[in-house]
């Protein structure tokens, strides 16, 4: 039986006067690989700073792993997202550390290893990526797909159960972004690492998503949720279909 792992619950999100979402609901479950979806200004990218504590719902709650994490502390927010990683959008590399110290920088600040083990941890994660050797480079020498790799590696540093990425192939050519789309593949299934990923990039969707929830901006709600291929086969209204299929009309 699938383990709930992340459970949103009666969220409501406003900046303001204006409310973005209303009564959502979803949850997903350990091992997922679950997609966000939804057409541009849907809120996928909202949704994603209310997972990650950056943004606090005015009603709801967002349990981590059993922890409530709308309701926490500032210190309790630490704590909880200590068993999460993020891979920005455009990687948000440090320009002026090499791909090693960005890696090592989270386990420089939220653990407690010595610095010989920080930097074997570091190697590590990028070769868990295919950066084996790149430990000295800079984000500057290095392509658009190996920059992802490693965000994606600094996103691992402390072994987090969840990982959540905000589009991660965007920017991509087609082969580095279906390379990245096998990667996400292989960590979830050997690490067993839960992800968590915004994206309008339908091959991706289709590629690696287990679950997913479409968001819409004028219901202000989830209108569909469901394996992306079933909602494939199966739209439920004509906004999820036009999504799915490029803009042809159902």
């Amino acid at each position: 039986m699938k383990k709930e792992i992340i459970a949103v619950r009666n969220l409501q999100v406003a900046y303001g006067d204006f409310v973005l979402f209303d009564d959502i609901n979803f949850t997903v479950n350990e091992k997922d690989i679950f997609i966000i979806m939804g057409a541009s200004g849907c809120g996928k990218s909202s949704m994603l700073r209310v997972l990650t504590g950056l943004v606090t719902p005015v009603k709801g709650q967002v349990l981590i792993d059993g922890q409530d994490l709308a309701a926490a502390s500032s210190i309790q927010k630490t704590e909880i997202m200590k068993k999460c990683g993020v891979m920005y959008q455009g990687g948000a590399l440090f320009s002026s550390m090499t791909l090693k110290e960005n890696v090592a920088m989270p386990l420089e600040l939220y653990s407690s290893y010595t610095a010989k083990e920080i930097s074997e941890l570091a190697s590590y994660k990028l070769a868990l990526t295919g950066l084996a050797g790149f430990d000295d480079f800079y984000p500057s020498e290095i392509s658009g797909g190996m920059k992802k790799r490693a965000a994606l590696s600094r996103a691992l540093a402390l072994d987090p159960k969840i990982l959540y990425c905000d589009e991660p192939s965007a920017g991509l050519d087609p082969i580095s972004s279906k390379r990245l789309d096998d990667l996400i593949q292989e960590l979830n299934q050997s690490l067993s690492t839960t992800f968590v990923i915004v994206t309008h990039e339908l091959q991706s969707i289709f590629n690696i998503g287990t679950n997913s929830i479409f968001l819409d901006g004028r219901a202000k709600n989830i209108t569909a949720r469901g394996n992306p291929q079933t909602l494939l086969a199966n739209s439920p209204n004509g906004e999820v279909f036009e999504f799915l299929n490029r803009g042809k009309k159902k």
